[in-house]
């Protein structure tokens, strides 16, 4: 259902995103991606490194690092799919948001609402 290929969205050497392999249908599942959390107190450690910049917060106390796919997913203000976290299941769950045509780019909104427009933490470094 879904491959990682190079990304003409993002640039350098990790130039990789994720596409559909098949026709989706807005809601059906696309991913679980496995959850490594670990506690905000010792986040100051992943900042030091290449992770910073993919990790997700889960839950208050949490922050965690995705497995499978779950990293590798590009950001888009106006994405064709979003992500829902399963506590219960130590997974986010990856679900398209409208319907998504063999090979596209499946990309959702780093944000974590669909509609939130606020700028991402990387770009206001740069500012």
């Amino acid at each position: 259902m879904i491959e990682v290929k190079t990304s003409a969205l993002s640039d350098g050497e990790l130039n990789r995103g994720v596409f559909a392999t098949r026709d989706i249908k807005k809601g059906e599942l696309i991913h679980e991606a496995p959850v490594l959390p670990y506690p905000n107190d010792q986040h100051e450690h992943i900042e030091q490194t290449l992770l910073a910049d993919y990790v997700f917060e889960y839950g208050i106390n949490h922050t965690a690092i995705l497995l499978g796919y779950g990293m590798l997913f590009n950001h888009s203000y106006e994405p064709n799919a979003t992500y829902e976290i399963n506590f219960d299941n130590h997974t986010f769950d990856y679900y398209a948001f409208t319907d998504i045509k063999a090979g596209d780019e499946i990309l959702i909104n780093y944000n974590g609402d669909v509609d939130n427009k606020d700028p991402l933490w990387f770009n206001e470094e740069q500012d």
